[in-house]
């Protein structure tokens, strides 16, 4: 528990600091804007509703959805890159594991931020562009993992929601797995943190469990459509 002490009695404004630029960073919402400057439009106001990359892809065409997918993917960097760069000093091991405790943490905060923005009377996105972005700063073997798993499910189901929600359900197993591997120390050449406590194993379970959970409740209205079958598909003829 000494590094959770440490990091909140004597560097809780570097926490603080993290955590509020995350959010606020990631309240800025690219689907909004970018809908408002094609369409002068809401795009909550159009198709799902959903303030994110699938939705203008569907409603407002493909160049729109790639520049909101640049935006919400670099959300996610800066938001984690920041409490990196406030922490450059961190080198032994006990500090490293807090380092990469607080870049979680500012991950979680940088989802949350896009999907309910301040700036937006907290009706955001749905975070699985943003999570992503933050699971390739936080620890890039879980992305690779990740895109597997998506990669098989699209080719199979056609619909990013299904895949969005296994994807969203597996994060903190992967997450913490590969943090046991390391534990472990199998595969130490490629370990973020070559001898990871348990403490630390289990703040990243739990910081990711809940990144996955409220990923999975914002999309409870496509679990719905799931259920009925009427979700949708992207196909080659999305516009």
């Amino acid at each position: 528990m000494e590094i959770l002490t440490d990091l909140f009695c004597n560097h809780w404004l570097l926490v603080v600091i993290s955590c509020m630029a995350a959010y606020l960073i990631s309240s800025v919402n690219t689907s909004i804007i970018v809908t408002y400057i094609v369409k002068h439009e809401d795009i909550r106001k159009l198709g799902s509703g959903n303030a994110g990359f699938t939705n203008v892809l569907r409603c407002v065409g493909k160049f729109p959805a790639i520049i909101t997918f640049v935006g919400d993917f670099l959300k996610g960097v800066i938001s984690v890159l920041i409490p990196y760069l406030l922490t450059l000093g961190w080198d032994i091991p006990e500090m490293q594991m807090e380092r990469s405790l607080l870049m979680y943490f500012a991950g979680l905060l940088a989802v949350i931020g896009h999907m309910f923005p301040i700036y937006y009377k907290f009706k955001g996105g749905k975070g699985v562009v943003t999570t992503a972005s933050v699971v390739i700063m936080t620890d890039w073997r879980v992305l690779v993992v990740e895109l597997i798993f998506f990669g098989i499910l699209f080719a199979i189901t056609k619909t990013i929601s299904k895949c969005s929600l296994v994807c969203s359900a597996l994060y903190p197993f992967a997450a913490a797995g590969v943090r046991l591997l390391d534990k472990a120390q199998i595969l130490p050449a490629i370990a973020p943190i070559k001898a990871p406590t348990g403490v630390f194993v289990v703040c990243v379970f739990v910081v990711t469990f809940i990144n996955g959970i409220v990923i999975i409740i914002r999309h409870k209205d496509n679990i719905k459509r799931i259920l009925e079958g009427s979700e949708n598909k992207i196909t080659s003829d999305t516009k």
